[in-house]
């Protein structure tokens, strides 16, 4: 590594360590706020040399595994890091050569999936997933590999996946890890892509049980639908690259002599990989639908609640009418008699013979005139 990357690099270690601040690709997620849990100690997981398939060393420091690459020809090392620290980083950068710009990537964290080549270094990004039981959720990880002639490093940034799988895999499969640093890179695709099945069929339960609740009207059933969705879509940009990631490794195989059997299982992964993005696809279409589908059956309850309530409104009005009515038609009968009942002695028909029976039929005659009208105007 030249002088100058080698100062770059170590000036941004010294400026994150001054400064504490995030990454532009962390700052700019909402996902990580401040009130993130501080990462576990960072730690070497493995550190192992290989030849002809076989582990031949397991190196107490990384010093001595750089020492033993060195020294015994025809060898490849395997080197495996959880969180480490940046001047680990450095350090191994410093030794094989790593370009600058990845080494930022892999310090910073929280990256796309892509797949880079630095001169004869491949760095790739992946993004393991696994689905969480106890509360439903995806849970998003991340992990940098750098390949090159004749070493492997991993940096997982997470819990998952498991590489220890991977690495006894491999070492109970000798033929295929002779093949070098690409054999070990596509054990690790394959591992990655087999881990995605366990969060398609955890989605797939979820949708599922949220198509049982939209159409029994369970509360909270909205929110659920846009964080599942949210996670759909997590999961639909970290598996979405990996299929022309994984072309582009099979169309540049003959150029850096990837072994045919090697291609074979590369382009069986590329499959899964399809399986995958095809079911994630189909996830995001149907949250889609059953959304439309919530949003309408909301709707639907929304307008027969107001028909409810319109039904209740307009009954309220014909009884409201009705009452109405028979005040009115008791009213005139009322007024009359009262005029009559005042007992003055020069009122009008007071001495008159007929005076009561024309009374009576006054008021008979409006209380018929009035439930005549009302009648006719369907008040009654």
């Amino acid at each position: 590594m030249t002088d100058r990357r080698l100062r770059g690099l170590r000036s941004l270690v010294r400026g994150r360590s001054a400064t504490g601040r995030d990454s532009p690709e962390r700052s700019m997620d909402p996902r990580f706020a401040g009130d993130e849990q501080p990462p576990p100690r960072s730690r070497v997981i493995d550190n192992a040399i290989y030849v002809d398939g076989h582990r031949a060393a397991t190196p107490g420091s990384l010093p001595e595994a750089f020492e033993r690459l060195k020294n015994t020809p025809g060898s490849m090392a395997w080197i495996g890091f959880y969180r480490p620290e940046d001047g680990v980083i450095v350090n191994v950068a410093e030794e094989f050569d790593l370009h600058e710009l990845a080494v930022e990537d892999a310090i910073v964290a929280h990256q796309r999936p892509k797949a880079d080549r630095y001169g004869d270094t491949l760095f790739v990004v992946l993004r393991p997933a696994r689905y969480l039981d106890e509360t439903e959720e995806v849970d998003f990880g991340e992990l940098h590999v750098f390949v090159g002639p004749n070493f492997v490093i991993t940096v997982r940034h997470s819990e998952a996946p498991d590489l220890s799988q991977v690495r006894r895999r491999m070492q109970h499969d000798p033929d295929l890890l002779a093949q070098g640093p690409q054999a070990v890179l596509y054990a690790i695709l394959d591992a990655v892509v087999d881990g995605y099945a366990p969060v398609v069929a955890g989605l797939q339960n979820d949708i599922d049980e949220i198509e049982v609740q939209v159409f029994g009207n369970e509360p909270g059933v909205s929110r659920r639908i846009y964080e599942l969705s949210r996670e759909v879509i997590e999961f639909q940009r970290a598996t979405q690259p990996l299929l022309g990631m994984i072309e582009g490794f099979v169309a540049g195989a003959e150029k850096y002599g990837v072994d045919q059997e090697l291609q074979r299982y590369l382009r069986d992964v590329a499959d899964h990989v399809i399986t995958v993005a095809e079911r994630v696809g189909g996830f995001r279409q149907m949250l889609h639908d059953i959304l439309v589908v919530n949003s309408t059956m909301v709707a639907q309850a929304q307008n027969e609640h107001m028909t409810n309530l319109t039904e209740a409104s307009n009954a309220q009005n014909e009884e409201v009418k009705r009452i109405s009515a028979w005040a009115a038609i008791l009213f005139a009968p009322t007024l009359v008699g009262t005029i009559y009942g005042m007992n003055f002695d020069t009122m009008p028909e007071l001495h008159w013979t007929w005076g009561y029976p024309f009374a009576v039929m006054l008021m008979a005659g409006v209380c018929l005139t009035l439930y005549v009208v009302f009648k006719r105007r369907d008040w009654l």
